[in-house]
């Protein structure tokens, strides 16, 4: 039984396996004891930022803080947190003769892989834990996970959300796992939970 700590980039797992689905209202100790059932799961590091409620989803906010509220009913947890920003940028519609120019909304989530990959290098110079595993497919972690990995000699496997892995992680990580739809649904929150603040509820879209 090895001792693991794992680390969830919060976005990657959102838009890799649980946007458009019902398995939203995910427990992610149940997740990882479920895919590492041998393994003694020390700590969760969850990796976010707070979104913004936009016109195209106006529940946005109020939604992730109500899951972020169910995360932190886990004993286990860590949650850090990047920045999330919204901004206009010109860009160009396919397939238009002439040419036409439209103003679109981006946004993008910023300090994730940044933070989750401090704090992985941090845990491994300390040798906190005798495993770590990821939950990404985000390729930007490959020197991370080598330098644990190779530098370090210390196991890192990946819990993938997304359909295919990654050829850069792929090559580092000691062993990586899919996550599946089965899995998700098998490891929900119960749609009410009480915390110090009293009893909530799983939002009502999800």
């Amino acid at each position: 039984m090895a001792i693991v700590n794992l680390y969830i980039d919060g976005f990657n797992l959102y838009y890799g396996a649980l946007k458009r689905t019902p398995y939203k209202w995910l427990d992610l100790a149940k997740l990882a004891q479920s895919l590492l059932p041998s393994d003694s799961i020390q700590e969760l590091h969850y990796f976010t930022a707070r979104v913004s409620s936009r016109a195209y989803n106006p529940t946005a906010a109020h939604d992730q803080g109500l899951y972020i509220r169910a995360l932190k009913t886990l004993p286990n947890i860590n949650i850090k947190y990047g920045q999330f920003t919204a901004h206009s940028v010109p860009m160009y519609l396919s397939n238009v003769d002439p040419p036409q120019k439209v103003w679109v909304e981006k946004t993008e989530e910023k300090g994730s892989d940044v933070n989750l990959a401090s704090h992985l290098l941090r845990d491994a110079y300390g040798k906190r834990f005798e495993v770590a595993v990821i939950v990404t497919n985000d390729s930007d972690l490959a020197e991370p996970v080598r330098i644990v990995a190779q530098d370090l000699g210390l196991p890192v496997g990946l819990l993938n959300p997304h359909q295919f892995h990654s050829r850069e992680l792929r090559q580092y990580a000691t062993f990586i796992k899919r996550i599946r739809q089965g899995d998700l649904a098998a490891c929900q929150f119960p749609i009410t939970l009480t915390d110090r603040k009293g009893t909530f509820a799983k939002p009502s879209g999800w």
